[in-house]
């Protein structure tokens, strides 16, 4: 790893997403003299024109296809860790884990595409743990703000309390911006697994599904419109509570289970008070249940794909990121019944903007911070914890506070 030429490379740097990271990455630390950085991705033509856009003419840029072995192979002889947008990632992220896997290099992404992850790690995690690289899925909106919400207000409570929370709520106060076309292509390519194989659908519904350890305690799950006491809101569901809630309870698994082995935690939407909280509560249920519908049935699914949903690499401009931003809740309890509360907000829209900052972030603190770490799948609290949340505070325009 000494004599690596890269600190760590972005892959996939012309995509949509991938552009909001480099960006972000030149505008932030350039081409320090604290680490060496590059761009890579299959199209050159693409890399050069990007680096012209964003006036970065030293930004080494590599030529590397997601298809090819030896490719693959080449990027990580070059590099301590890559950073990937290349989704959706079951159907071309496979080829760049296993790489990272066999050869030490650190990784990390942007998915949420929980089957895949599931496979990730019962085929590679073994050799991520001889090789010692570092894979750490879901460093984006989903799902660095729940991992690390929860994870800094369970350090709160036990501070103040000298227990963890025994069950958390998380809940989204305010949220604007838009789901990203890779994030609505994953769910697509779910609804095809699952249209394939049907015993899928039962191993995604288990809330320890990604766990080394399955636990008995029955988690909550906000299915549709219901009123909640603690946040004094109506809720609807939470579309990426199916992904969230399964990294949460993995990183408490991988800390030993310093949340408890009875750790209770769910997501969903407050809607507010009152009849109108209750009828917009229903209307997103019902609205949520019925494209989750059309997603699975085949002819529907078809016309969403071309006439509705945004194609992956389609996004808002700029100023639309800008506008963007969210605030979320989460409700702490522990088990005599002391209560503690926390926000986590962010400056920017979730899927694009904030999502692009995290990542990069997540990246340089995986490739700077962490070197002494063991290998193995991570997630983003059990491996990177206090060390990213300072980053993000400091750089990336994201906030975690204690509420009195």
């Amino acid at each position: 790893m000494k004599n690596k030429k890269f600190d760590f490379v972005v892959f996939g740097a012309s995509s949509f997403v991938g552009k909001i990271l480099t960006a972000y990455l030149v505008r932030q630390y350039g081409q320090s003299n604290d680490f060496k950085w590059a761009i890579a991705g299959r199209s050159l033509d693409k890399l050069e024109a990007l680096k012209s856009e964003l006036n970065a003419a030293d930004l080494p840029a590599l030529k590397i296809d997601a298809s090819s072995e030896a490719d693959l192979k080449l990027l990580c002889e070059q590099t301590r860790a890559v950073a990937s947008t290349v989704g959706p990632y079951a159907l071309y992220g496979n080829g760049l884990v296993k790489a990272c896997a066999q050869n030490g290099v650190d990784y990390c992404d942007l998915t949420g595409e929980v089957q895949w992850i599931a496979r990730m790690i019962e085929i590679h995690e073994d050799e991520a743990k001889r090789s010692g690289a570092k894979i750490v899925h879901c460093c984006g909106f989903d799902s660095i703000p729940s991992d690390l919400g929860v994870q800094y207000l369970q350090e709160q409570a036990v501070s103040q309390f000298d227990t963890p929370c025994q069950q958390i709520k998380m809940r989204v106060r305010r949220l604007k911006g838009e789901f990203s076309g890779g994030t609505l292509a994953s769910l697509i390519n779910v609804a095809h697994e699952l249209s394939k194989d049907r015993s899928l659908a039962k191993k995604m519904s288990n809330p320890y599904y990604i766990c080394p350890e399955k636990l008995p305690t029955r988690q909550p799950n906000v299915k549709f419109a219901e009123y909640d006491d603690t946040a004094q809101s109506w809720l609807a569901p939470f579309v990426m509570a199916g992904i969230n809630t399964r990294v949460v309870h993995r990183s408490n698994a991988l800390l030993n289970f310093a949340y408890g082995k009875e750790f209770k935690y769910d997501e969903a939407m407050m809607t507010g008070n009152g009849t109108k909280g209750r009828l917009m509560a229903t209307t997103m249920a019902l609205g949520m249940g019925a494209f989750l519908a059309g997603v699975v049935i085949p002819p529907t699914r078809w016309a969403l794909e071309r006439f509705v949903i945004p194609k992956p690499g389609e996004g808002p401009s700029p100023k639309a990121q800008e506008r963007g931003h969210y605030d979320l809740r989460f409700y702490g309890q522990t088990a005599s019944g002391k209560q503690i509360q926390a926000k986590v907000t962010g400056d920017r829209d979730p899927g694009y903007g904030s999502t692009g900052k995290m990542l990069g972030e997540a990246v340089v603190c995986l490739a700077m911070d962490m070197r002494d770490k063991p290998g193995g799948f991570w997630t983003p609290a059990s491996l990177m914890g206090s060390n990213l949340r300072t980053r993000l505070e400091k750089h990336a325009g994201l906030s975690f506070e204690i509420v009195n």
